[in-house]
């Protein structure tokens, strides 16, 4: 008996061979009768008559199905004997994902399964990767259990199922949620009148909302001349003319669903030299005594000029 192989979808060619005393001639499959000379037995349209002569007897089955595997025979009736010639057709089918965990989201610190099962023939392996991050995870299994996970380990999976005949890949999201953490906070100098602008940073997922505020004083927008424009991960806070009441300590807290973090910061004063002190150079001196040590040398002075002249006397 010979095998045939053939992918599914494809069509497949069996061939019988005949001789001048062959009286009767007959496909079959599994006791069904196909074709019993050029009279169609079988109902499947995709089963046809290719040719009938006294050197061969060949019929076609048309985009092979798994249904389609199995023994076939080709029954000769002669003049003496009846023989039967014998052919197994073996369906290759191509890996297909056909179960497949769905995109999902997780609190930092769940335990995760992931799971794809895959058909085919033959039967295809399943490998799993993390493809959207820098941490490292792969698995030969359909099952991927991920323990504990952190928020490096979100991020795109690949699911790849591979046979001898093809490969289908298909993904799954996983985001993770985690508590915000804030960037240390800058201190920043601002001259008096001028503009300043405090700016707190947070990485969380679902994204942060955040809060401002002075001292123990929650901040508005708006509120005594400020602004508070927040873009993504970012929240400034900003002031257009600095006042003696801005300076001081600040507090930006970022927060979510899974908590809070904060950090603060320090307006202080930046004193803008004036052009008095610029002219003065670095050899003014400003104690209580200026007044008398410039008298008493405008007094030298006037004693160096006028000296010559007096020793004329």
């Amino acid at each position: 008996m010979d095998n045939i192989t053939v992918r599914q979808g494809e069509t497949v060619f069996l061939r019988c061979a005949q001789g001048d005393v062959v009286t009767h001639t007959a496909w079959l499959n599994r006791s069904s009768i196909l074709y019993a000379g050029e009279d169609k037995w079988s109902v499947d349209p995709r089963v046809s008559l290719v040719t009938l002569n006294q050197e061969e007897f060949t019929i076609k089955i048309e985009n092979v199905d798994m249904t389609d595997e199995g023994q076939y025979v080709c029954a000769v009736q002669t003049s003496s004997r009846p023989r039967t010639t014998s052919v197994h057709i073996l369906v290759q089918v191509p890996p297909k994902i056909i179960n497949l965990s769905r995109d999902f989201v997780v609190n930092e610190g769940s335990n995760v399964t992931l799971m794809c099962q895959a058909g085919g023939k033959p039967e295809p392996s399943i490998s799993w990767k993390l493809i959207s991050s820098s941490a490292h995870l792969a698995s030969d299994d359909e099952y991927l259990e991920i323990p504990s996970i952190s928020r490096q380990k979100a991020g795109t999976y690949e699911c790849t199922a591979v046979n001898d005949i093809d490969t289908d890949v298909q993904t799954v999201d996983i985001t993770v949620n985690y508590v915000p953490s804030v960037s240390e906070g800058r201190d920043v100098g601002v001259t008096l009148g001028q503009r300043g602008v405090l700016e707190c940073e947070a990485d969380a997922v679902p994204a942060a909302d955040f809060e401002w505020y002075k001292e123990d004083r929650r901040i508005f927008n708006g509120f005594d001349g400020m602004e508070i424009m927040n873009t993504g991960s970012l929240s400034k806070l900003t002031f257009f003319n600095v006042s003696d009441g801005d300076y001081g300590n600040y507090t930006c807290v970022a927060l979510n669903t899974l908590g809070s973090s904060n950090t603060s910061f320090l307006l202080f004063v930046v004193i803008e030299p004036t052009s008095s002190t610029l002219l003065q150079g670095p050899r003014a001196v400003q104690d209580g005594s200026g007044g008398a040590m410039g008298v008493h040398l405008h007094t030298c002075l006037l004693f160096i000029v006028f000296l010559p002249f007096l020793l004329r006397f």
